[in-house]
């Protein structure tokens, strides 16, 4: 059991003799009377890699209105224009994109079609590339001074889609060093320009005047990041935070329910069983895995039903997938007893170390050994996708980059995928992806897609768990923030906090 101590006014935590995360400390506003409105901000993880959008970090600039892409996805997963204002299937390897007027960068240069040609080049050319390339390869070309030609090497219907991630954000010339290292300080085209990173601890955005859409209604964001959950979850209740990301469900009764906010996402709790090495190498001893999962009792005793059963990756913020869902053959499964894993999670998600307390039990009730390993994510991550766990337990976005999930299959499962903590590679899967992905938009995809689902789901390499919802906190100050299920967009140029609150 994890025995858990509160220190100090915060709530930073003990486990054990483990430190989980950093007391929350707000990032200090400069003190005038413009500035006592900037939105105070708690975020979940702090920068990975110095903010490149070329890694998940172009997340946060995006939910910062910083950097913004060539499209957008509407609530259906469908484009809409963002710096491109529209597009067309020239055949079916090449597409083009009329790119938006007067749209100036925060260094106060003008974004051209070379500036999008060097942005998307960059992205193709990086090391590792942007997951949502994971499988692809395109070029790109300028059209005039206004229009960019992508060509892709294989027919790709979803390239609009695809270039609605934050990871392919167009940026100015300022953010690409020599040495391929992409710094966004100043750099974007969004409603609030980047000034400040200060490493891991906070960062700070200022309202961006020469905005080519409306001009936001905050004067800025001073973002802290705070990995310990309950000292994010202490800043909302002590007034220190104006909007905090992933509020941890064990600490929502202590919180004004009105500054709570709870959205189904599709974001899938699983438990992914290394299929390369170790015990879970055989496919019966994963089958007895999963048959020894109890998932009722993650979300009863977890998550406090504040999450649905999963019965496949894709949950119900994606309404279509449970239609079409077949139910999966049971598999053989084999005698366990006494064999010994390693079952693994991060601390950044304040739930997944008592999922990973709940599992153990459960599979060791079913005879296995289990030994434990709990650090923070950025601690633990490299260990995860080079398979030196037999278990991990991962909160996992499905649709994040393109609004479909054949990216995320394809990154996760696919022999080739640069997210493969399962260390998968079943030809039969691989063979479902490539089908999936080559099928245009609609129902013959979403079809082909609950297939690859399917085939992924017989190897047993992932067990789905739950699926989350987005719990976040607002102060009874803040207004307009977005509760996006895709967590994309946070504070938009509407945010803002009113005027005479506290």
């Amino acid at each position: 059991m994890l025995n858990l101590r509160f220190i100090g006014p915060t709530g930073c935590l003990l486990a054990g003799s483990l430190l989980l995360g950093g007391c929350f400390e707000p990032a200090k506003p400069k003190k005038s009377a413009t500035e006592e409105k900037r939105i105070r901000l708690a975020m979940l993880q702090p920068p990975r890699s110095g903010l490149t959008p070329l890694s998940d970090d172009a997340f946060k600039l995006s939910r910062w209105s910083n950097a913004e892409t060539l499209v957008v996805l509407n609530a259906n997963g469908d484009a809409e224009p963002a710096l491109a204002t529209e597009w067309q299937q020239i055949d079916e390897r090449r597409w083009r994109f009329v790119l938006r007027q007067g749209v100036s960068f925060h260094d106060g240069s003008l974004m051209t079609a070379q500036s999008v040609v060097r942005s998307l080049s960059a992205a193709m050319n990086a090391a590792p590339k942007p997951r949502i390339l994971d499988g692809v390869e395109l070029s790109v070309a300028t059209e005039g001074d206004n229009a960019v030609v992508i060509t892709t090497a294989h027919p790709d219907p979803l390239i609009p889609q695809r270039l609605s991630s934050p990871q392919l954000a167009i940026l100015a010339e300022r953010a690409y060093a020599a040495n391929g290292v992409v710094n966004p300080l100043q750099a974007g085209t969004g409603a609030f320009v980047l000034t400040e990173i200060n490493g891991t601890s906070s960062a700070r955005l200022n309202r961006f005047e020469g905005y080519w859409g409306e001009k936001a209604a905050a004067p800025g964001i001073d973002v802290s990041f705070v990995p310990d959950s309950n000292a994010r979850a202490a800043a909302l209740r002590t007034g220190s935070a104006d909007l905090v990301e992933a509020l941890p469900v064990s600490q929502l009764p202590l919180i004004e329910a009105g500054l709570i906010h709870e959205v189904p996402m599709p974001r899938t709790n699983t438990l992914y069983l290394n299929t390369r090495l170790g015990a879970f190498s055989d496919p019966a001893v994963r089958a007895a895995a999963a048959a020894a999962v109890q998932r009722q009792q993650l979300v009863d005793n977890v998550y406090e039903g504040r999450a649905d059963l999963a019965n496949g990756l894709l949950g119900p913020a994606l309404p279509w997938a449970a239609s079409l869902r077949q139910p999966q053959p049971a598999k053989q499964a084999a005698a366990v007893q006494g064999k010994t894993i390693t079952l693994a999670t991060f601390s950044d998600r304040a739930e997944l170390p008592e999922v990973a307390v709940y599992l153990a039990q459960q599979l060791s009730a079913a005879g296995f050994i289990v030994k434990q390993e709990v650090r923070e994510y950025a601690h633990i991550e490299a260990d995860a996708l080079a398979g030196k766990f037999d278990a991990f337990i991962l909160s996992r976005a499905t649709v994040l980059d393109s609004g479909d999930p054949v990216a995320y299959m394809y990154s996760d499962f696919a022999c080739q995928g640069s997210f493969n903590i399962a260390q998968l590679c079943d030809p039969k899967v691989d063979e479902a992806l490539t089908l999936a992905a080559a099928i245009p938009a609609g129902a013959q995809r979403r079809q082909a897609i609950i297939e690859a689902e399917s085939r992924i789901l017989a190897t047993h390499a992932a067990i789905p768990l739950l699926h989350e919802r987005v719990i976040q906190g607002e102060a009874g100050a803040m207004q307009y923030a977005e509760r996006d299920p895709r967590e994309r967009r946070l504070v938009t140029p509407h945010s803002v906090i009113s005027a005479g609150q506290p």
